[in-house]
């Protein structure tokens, strides 16, 4: 019997999150909990098993609302820092029962694995001083299924302007951010899936990020029983008004929001 799995929404804005500092357009001001989005970021729990797919610098928010205090791994899409930036605050998961000490692992392509070696080279010394976090890197081929604690991961292939990015399939649910181009290889690799999560900055084109109807374009393609966009901008509109815009079947996903599969 397959294992039920639960997708939980930790962040779903962009990269300067919404509301956008400074700005005073209507989902800024906007008081529905719904158009105010932390930096993308989601959680799977499969089984037993939890894994949260980026850690941006909204990470430690996240997990607090979640109440949050052991994951098996951490999933890294590329290197931007809205994806990276709260990598250091896997210490508290490393000391939640000191003193045992509970290694996060977080799996990663080479480049972006080498990313977080710079940017966080006092977790890698080898005389390090107490309290740096706990980390295990793991790097992956992007183009081979690894499996982690008994589940399957198979990762996705894209580009993100001009480098790659990785989404991941765990089972019956795909996720997919920061996406502009995807090959039909790649494409293939969701097929299947009941649950796809596709990135969608804003409506107009962007030259690094799906807009709305290019994740349209893919979801049409792919055909999951049920699809929610995520990575919005503020320029995607309010919640309930950009909503009445979509096609059955594909939902704007919100921060928090649950599904289960």
């Amino acid at each position: 019997m397959p294992k039920r799995a639960i997708l939980t929404f930790l962040g779903t804005g962009t990269s300067q999150g919404v509301p956008v500092i400074g700005c005073r357009c209507d989902v800024c001001r906007s008081t529905d909990e719904r158009d105010h989005r932390l930096r993308t970021s989601a959680m799977v729990e499969v089984g037993e098993a939890r894994f949260v797919i980026d850690a941006g610098p909204d990470f430690r928010r996240q997990l607090l609302r979640e109440d949050v205090s052991h994951i098996t791994a951490i999933l890294l899409t590329h290197k931007h820092k809205d994806h990276t930036g709260g990598i250091d605050d896997v210490r508290a998961l490393n000391f939640v029962d000191y003193p045992t000490i509970h290694t996060v692992n977080i799996y990663a392509t080479h480049d972006t694995a080498e990313c977080v070696r710079k940017d966080y080279d006092y977790a890698f010394f080898e005389n390090r001083y107490r309290g740096v976090p706990e980390i295990r890197l793991h790097e992956f081929d992007p183009h081979c299924p690894f499996e982690v604690d008994g589940v399957e991961i198979t990762p996705i292939s894209g580009r993100h302007s001009h480098f790659s990015v990785t989404g991941y399939r765990l089972g019956d649910v795909a996720y997919l951010t920061d996406f502009k181009e995807i090959e039909a290889t790649e494409v293939d690799k969701l097929r299947g899936v009941r649950v796809l999560v596709v990135n969608a900055l804003r409506f107009e084109p962007h030259d690094s990020h799906f807009s709305v109807e290019e994740a349209l374009s893919l979801i049409r393609e792919v055909k999951p029983e049920r699809a929610y966009l995520t990575h919005m901008s503020h320029d995607v509109g309010l919640h309930d008004e950009a909503q009445g815009r979509l096609p059955d079947g594909v939902w704007f996903a919100y921060d928090g929001l649950k599904v289960e599969i």
